[in-house]
């Protein structure tokens, strides 16, 4: 239970580390949704979603008569037209059994009065003319002033009908109108049908692009039964209005057409008077969409940033990916879908906001836990592995394993020969013997990271590595290899600097290496207070027993088996002896490398790989005679192993 609690602490700090997350976002993101210019991102989605897909009506509620090109062409009069003409319009269709006819025209000013008289003549209860609100900032105020058809068309029996409309920012006409006397609605009363106005807010359910009405030119409604099919204004409601592409006079100041959510797809404004159609229908038919309110926009952030926060509770990863796409996909989908079915506008824009915030906050946490990973990886390997590795693990942590595995090694023990005569030598310049131990280490290091291997740890004047961990390395044994001979090469170097700088009083340094192949168990190995990347095995021991074999046989280096067996393609070997080896009934051949310098002509080396063998034989076998004619020969090939043969020399006179 102990052990427990700060798993469990560290469990409840997460939470509430991603609670907060989530309430700061969500507490950022509502007071977004008040800026015009977020609204503006908010509609635009709105005209995307309500295009895709839209509920039509079965029938149309009204159909609309067009003030448009071909009829001026037709007419051939100026506009604004003749009252007198209007009003032969108005005969026309009532004669054509319409309904009602609504003019999405402001007759607010009079023309000639036998005009005017004629126009009122006509209008009668079934006929319905637009107004307008014209609002005027004043140093006072707001003034707002109702612009209404002239009285004697009132009079006349006419009904005014407010036509005017809010636009966006963006200046697209979304909004439904919602006062009692609207355009729309004084319509539909004419036609008998009472309706309330829709909610503040309410958005107008377009049907489709221009001229998604059925519409006749006005020139054809002027005569019916020359133009158009019998009984086309039967029992509707007909509305009159402009539907032109360019402004009807140059002083008139704007086209009465507005952008919609089909601009998008069409690229062409609508006519008012098509819009005024689309009104009646979604008042008639309760086509209106209305958006959700502040709290239920509170509540949907709210929920979906603590669930996105859930998701992303272990970091962001495949699983939490997959589940972020899947709610982004559901809201949109939920989002189209309450709106197609309920009628009501739920816009995604904030909580899919919020979710990619969550995301990417948790995204950049979990990338400043990486990088602390990594700085504490290559910090940690700096001083075990060459920059080349280290690299790599920063990259790919998961390559490193800790806690052990088995995996086949090569392990070097590099000894420095006559240490501890030195040391008794410069046993009152402690300092001194440091520097000089210090600078032979680090060319000594320099060789085993530049061959790709893992220092493992400092004995006094000994140095351990090893190679294919933590990252693999297929050639680990011909690494290994190579960096002994840079060792040895180093050495000498640092011995010549030596000399030039102290003279013959210079010590000078040499090395004995050993090198072993074979399977370890390699991984932190320590305490909980303080542990190594090290290796365990017998492979350990038998590189170490090699390295202190070298001095014993006159040799720098000295291959296990398994080493040998490993670099023979690409290096020049010679069988040293056969010893016992843990693990194995038969003795194990150990070798020794002969340096790339010390190498000679091909001739005398292709010799000594014969001859050196018959040696061996030779003494093995006892023919101490063969062995020393051999022996002689071999010193001849070899001058660099003299003093391998030396010692084997004294052998064979034992033996003897």
């Amino acid at each position: 239970m102990v052990k427990a609690a700060p798993q469990h602490r560290v469990a409840r700090e997460a939470i509430w580390q991603h609670l907060a997350i989530a309430a700061l976002v969500a507490g950022l993101l509502l007071p977004l949704s008040l800026v015009p210019a977020f609204q503006l991102v908010e509609a635009r989605f709105y005209d995307i979603f309500s295009t895709f897909l839209p509920l039509r009506p079965v029938e149309p509620g009204a159909l609309v008569v067009a003030i448009d090109e071909p009829s001026f062409s037709e007419i051939g009069h100026r506009w604004p037209w003749s009252r007198e003409l209007h009003a032969r319009l108005v005969e026309r269709l009532r004669q054509a059994g319409a309904k009602v006819i609504a003019f999405d025209i402001i007759f607010a000013e009079p023309s000639t009065p036998e005009a005017d008289a004629v126009f009122a003549k006509a209008i009668g209860p079934d006929v319905v003319l637009a107004s307008d609100e014209v609002a005027t900032r004043l140093d006072q105020g707001l003034q707002v002033t109702r612009v209404e058809p002239l009285d004697i068309f009132l009079d006349a029996g006419a009904s005014a009908g407010l036509t005017s409309v809010a636009l966006d920012g963006d200046a697209a006409l979304r909004n439904m109108p919602i006062a009692r006397d609207s355009f729309a609605a004084q319509v539909l009363r004419k036609a008998g049908v009472t309706v309330e106005p829709p909610p503040a807010g309410s958005l107008i359910q377009y049907f489709g692009p221009p001229r998604s009405y059925p519409t006749v030119s006005y020139y054809q409604a002027l005569d019916p039964e020359a133009f158009l099919p019998p009984h086309r204004f039967k029992d509707r409601v007909v509305l009159v209005g402009l539907s032109l592409k360019a402004s009807a006079a140059p002083d008139s100041g704007s086209v009465d057409a507005f952008p919609t959510p089909y601009t998008l797809t069409s690229a062409s404004l609508t006519a008012g008077v098509e819009v005024q159609a689309t009104i009646i229908d979604n008042l008639l038919h309760g086509f209106y969409v209305v958006p959700i309110s502040r709290p239920w926009t509170l509540a949907l952030v709210s929920t979906v940033a603590l669930l996105a926060a859930y998701l992303c509770r272990r970091g962001v990863n495949w699983r939490s990916g997959s589940g972020a796409v899947l709610m982004f996909v559901g809201l949109l989908v939920g989002s189209w879908l309450l709106l197609r079915f309920g009628r009501i506008w739920a816009p995604p824009v904030l909580p899919v906001s919020a979710a990619l915030l969550i995301i990417g906050a948790r995204f950049g946490i979990d990338y400043a836990r990486e990088r602390r990973l990594r700085r504490a990886v290559s910090h940690a390997f700096s001083r075990y592995l060459s920059p080349d590795l280290v690299a790599q693990l920063a990259h790919d942590p998961s390559a490193l394993k800790l806690g052990g595995e088995r995996r086949n090694l090569t392990i070097l023990f590099c000894d420095v020969r006559g240490f501890t005569s030195l040391s008794e030598r410069l046993k009152d310049e402690p300092e001194r013997l440091t520097a000089l131990i210090n600078r032979l280490l680090d060319p000594l290091s320099e060789a085993i990271l530049a061959e790709g291997g893992t220092i493992d740890k400092y004995m006094g004047d000994c140095v351990m590595a090893f190679w294919n961990a933590p990252l693999p390395s297929p050639d680990h044994a011909s690494r290994a290899v190579r960096a002994a001979e840079r060792m040895l090469d180093a050495v000498a170097g640092l011995n010549r600097v030596l000399r030039n700088e102290e003279g013959d009083s210079a010590p000078v340094f040499a090395v004995g290496v050993g090198i072993n192949t074979g399977d370890c168990v390699v991984g932190n190995v320590g305490s909980r207070w303080r542990y190594d990347y090290s290796v365990l095995g017998d492979t350990v021991n038998l590189a170490s027993r090699l390295e202190g074999l070298s001095k014993e046989y006159g040799v720098s280096i000295i291959l296990g088996p398994d080493t040998a067996q490993a670099v023979r393609p690409n290096h020049v070997l010679i069988e040293l002896d056969r010893i016992a080896v843990r693990g194995r009934a038969e003795e194990s051949a150990i070798y020794t490398v002969i340096p790339p310098a010390a190498q000679g002509h091909d001739a005398d080396l292709r010799e000594l790989e014969e001859l050196h063998p018959r040696l061996l034989a030779a003494y093995r076998s006892g023919d101490s005679a063969l062995a020393s004619r051999h022996l002689e020969r071999c010193v001849l090939l070899a001058p660099s192993l003299s003093t391998y043969y030396r010692k084997l020399k004294e052998k064979i006179a034992a033996a003897a």
